[in-house]
Formats: structure tokens, sequence, C-alpha cells
């Protein structure tokens, strides 16, 4: 369903000689606006603005096949641009929910952003030590969609906040059991 338009897009990205890293940085970008919107109470333009950095994070890896240009350096700036942009998004959440007084879902939102980048680091060190970890019941993907709802459609954001720590802390676990077994 999905295919002609991923495919299309990724044409037009080849046809206009945009290079891999363009759309790394361009994420980066849309996440520090998407911030900013989410700071100043315009959720709905963040969660298209949301949208648009995710669109550009899928295109980069896609783009970078297309040309030869997969490199180790890439996937390390890519990789590392997604956590500041995790850290960006769930600090300006944090900020903007305990600015209205809304002190649970703003420890919600601290909580997301320490399990993510747990989730994220846990993948690093167990990489480093030899063991490739591809599992994860909830990972960046499923962090950015949920996220992209909450924003989105009006009073979601407590539920998806929840949903958010909670699989978070079970991908956590879930990937340091996998990690210590398998070690």
């Amino acid at each position: 369903m999905f295919q002609w338009p991923y495919r299309a897009i990724l044409a037009f990205l080849i046809w206009a000689r945009v290079r891999p890293w363009h759309l790394t940085l361009l994420a980066l970008v849309l996440n520090v606006v998407t911030g900013a919107l989410i700071i100043v109470g315009e959720w709905f333009a963040a969660g298209w603005c949301l949208l648009a950095a995710g669109s550009c994070d899928v295109f980069d890896g896609s783009v970078a096949r297309h040309h030869g240009q997969q490199k180790r350096s890439g996937a390390f700036m890519d990789s590392v641009l997604d956590r500041v942009s995790d850290a960006i998004l769930f600090s300006c959440l944090f900020w903007a929910l305990a600015d209205e007084g809304r002190r649970l879902d703003a420890a919600l939102a601290l909580f997301t952003l320490v399990v993510s980048l747990s989730v994220s680091h846990i993948r690093a060190e167990a990489e480093a030590v030899g063991v490739q970890l591809t599992e994860g019941f909830f990972q960046r993907l499923e962090r950015f969609l949920a996220l992209m709802i909450g924003l989105l459609i009006p009073g979601a954001m407590t539920p998806v906040l929840l949903i958010l720590a909670t699989l978070g802390a079970v991908t956590a676990l879930q990937r340091g059991w996998s990690a210590l077994v398998r070690a």
C-alpha cells in the first residue's frame, strides 16, 4: 500500500541529488523545531513537524543504500543524532508539561527520556562486547509513532506517556536480560 509513495519520494530525493547526511541533519533541525513547538504549546503543528522529521530519518538510509554510501561513520552519525533528537523531544515535552503544572505527565516524559536513552545504550554496550541485539518490544519507531499520536490527538498525551514509559521500561529490561544471557 505504501510502497509506491515511498518509491516516488525516494526517486525524487535521488533525482534532486539529496545526500544521506542532508536528510540526517534536516531530521535533527526538524526535531529542534518540533521541540520548540512543543514548548510554545503548538502540539498539533509539532506532530506534523515530527512526521516530517521521521520521514527524513526513514529516507536517509535508503538514499545511502542507493548511492552505495552505507558507511560506519554515517550509521554512527545517524545513531548519535537519533539520541540527540530523542533528548530534545522528551526534554521539551518535560519542560512544557512541568510549566503547565502537569507534574505526573512531566515525570512520565522524563522517565521516558531516560528509558529511551537506556534502550539505545544497552544495545550499544551489548554490541561493544560482541552481542547483537535487534529485539525489543518497543523501539524507536514505536516511540516515534506513539509520540506523534500524543501530539496530534488532543488529550492523548497522558495515555501515550504511560504506554511509552511502561513499554519502554519492558524493552530496556528485555534487552538487558538478553545481553546478560548471551554475553
